[in-house]
């Protein structure tokens, strides 16, 4: 019993130590993580390929409805046939646009170790994102705050599993003309780690990159040279691309920024019911996006993306961690691997608290993308009801799932001091290993130490409260909070934008897209 206090006094000292940036959260060997298994197909190629197939015909014969006339002009300057609201893309036009989009991509950080190759065999994650509402132990459901917003990058930044940042929770108490503002401040006085903007109208973009490059000290050069800021492009399904989405593919294409295309087909709703044909949609209109990107500049960065899953037949709702969302991963990763780029999965939940369901539906998600070998795997962590809700049990809960994913990620070795001949030789027939030579040289590092799970019998358990992993992961998230250090340079950066948004706050800021 007293080794047991110890254990868990000396893992809470460690997530104290972390917050306060003494240690990281998880290894620092999760920062760059490659795929371990081989991707997993679920069609034949000639399936495969009757799917491409099947989307060029849809943007060719049935076309896709643009919103936005800027766009409408670009499509049409590119080869593309315009009718109306409608645009028919060629594919010889979809070829030239695959030839250019690149398939590896430096993403930037604030923090050069915090970079990475957005390519193929990558594996990074982003936690939940888009969130309205957030909810907690301690302080109930709730509408977004930018206190919650700010809580919520503090934790992104504090695990090492966690690669890129995510708007995990939407601040409504700040007006959406001035909410741009308070988001990037907040990554810049929080975190290091890879950026977001929204893609909320030609103003807010660019008043985003202005940001970006102000408070990195950065020249037009040097925000070139990479992928500095990263956005999801939405399509409205079936076949159709709004104007603050249309405007975003162009506007970061033209500066040289990511665009992350991802159809959002729910099949029995917004796309066929079938696994194949909600593919071919998400297809179709992924290709139509990154079309966009490469007409509004050759060799833009641009991701294909891929988030389709299923809806619950007898309710409509969304549903997520299905077999048939796994099955769409698995699909998606055949279709980028076909066009050869990079891509974005997702995992989530659509359960309204951290309980089995929650856990089982993101797990079943984040293993989905990893057997389809997706590049980011956004909503790895936090992301409840269906993406209305950042839970922030639920966030500590799915990063112990995460964080086993990036141990098996890590090199296993078979040399003859690990393969241990020596021990086998040292301990008797019906022995134990526990005592052993091998054993005690390693044991303070052989096994992945858990961040929420209770290893321990039910006596102990009874012992220390009886605390399921919700409340265990309650006082995770407050120890981490409580203790947070920002990192180096963080206040400097944000400093440099202070005159800047006092300034455009002064002049009313920048309206969002319509």
């Amino acid at each position: 019993m007293v080794r047991e206090r110890q254990r868990r006094s000396g893992s809470t000292r460690k997530r104290k130590q972390a917050a306060a940036g003494v240690v990281p959260l998880g290894s620092a060997t999760y920062r760059r993580l490659r795929h371990p298994f081989a991707p997993q197909p679920i069609f034949s190629d000639d399936e495969v390929a009757s799917i491409h197939e099947t989307a060029l015909r849809v943007l060719e014969e049935l076309g896709i409805k643009v919103l936005l006339p800027e766009a409408q002009k670009v499509y049409e300057s590119g080869g593309a046939r315009v009718a109306e609201d409608m645009v028919f893309i060629g594919r010889d036009i979809v070829a030239e646009a695959l030839r250019t989009a690149p398939a590896s991509i430096r993403m930037r950080a604030p923090n050069p170790e915090r970079e990475h190759r957005y390519e193929p065999g990558a594996m990074i994650f982003a936690a939940g994102a888009g969130c309205p509402n957030v909810t907690d132990r301690a302080g109930g459901r709730r509408p977004g705050t930018l206190n919650d917003f700010e809580a919520a990058l503090k934790l992104q930044q504090s695990f090492e599993v966690i690669h890129k940042l995510g708007p995990s929770v939407e601040p409504q108490d700040v007006p959406v003309h001035l909410r741009h503002y308070a988001t990037m401040r907040a990554q810049m006085a929080l975190c290091d780690k890879p950026l977001f903007v929204y893609a909320r109208g030609r103003g807010q973009v660019h008043e985003g990159f202005e940001m970006i490059r102000l408070g990195l000290d950065l020249s037009e050069d040097d925000f070139e040279d990479g992928v500095w800021a990263m956005t999801v492009i939405n399509s409205n399904s079936p076949r159709m691309l709004d104007k603050p989405m249309a405007q975003g593919i162009i506007d970061f294409a033209r500066a040289g920024q990511m665009t992350i295309v991802t159809p959002f087909c729910l099949a029995g709703a917004m796309a066929p019911v079938t696994v194949a044909g909600a593919l071919t949609l998400q297809h179709a209109e992924a290709l139509a996006g990154i079309v966009l990107a490469q007409l509004a500049r050759p060799g833009a960065p641009v991701s294909y993306g891929g988030f389709s899953s299923n809806v619950d037949m007898k309710s409509g709702a969304p549903a997520f961690g299905t077999p048939e969302h796994v099955k769409m991963q698995l699909g998606a990763g055949q279709l980028a691997r076909h066009i050869g780029l990079p891509w974005r999965s997702a995992a989530g939940s659509a359960s309204v608290t951290c309980d089995m369901q929650a856990a089982g539906e993101n797990a079943m998600g984040l293993w989905g993308a990893c057997l389809a070998n997706a590049t980011l795997t956004v909503h790895a962590a936090g992301w409840l009801e269906g993406g209305l809700t950042f839970g922030l049990e639920k966030f500590i809960n799915d990063l112990e799932v995460l964080q086993g994913l990036a141990e098996l990620a890590l090199p296993t070795e078979a040399t003859q001091a690990e393969i241990g001949f020596d021990a086998l030789a040292e301990v008797a027939p019906g022995g134990h290993f526990f005592a052993a030579e091998h054993t005690m040289e390693r044991y303070q590092t052989a096994f992945y130490q858990p961040l929420v799970a209770d290893l321990t019998n039910f006596g102990s358990w009874t012992e220390a409260g009886a605390k399921d992993s919700a409340e265990r992961a309650t006082a995770i998230w407050q120890e981490v909070l409580a203790g947070f250090i920002p990192p180096p340079g963080a206040g400097e950066a944000a400093g440099r934008l202070e005159e800047y948004i006092a300034r455009r706050t002064e002049e009313g800021g920048a309206a969002p897209l319509e």
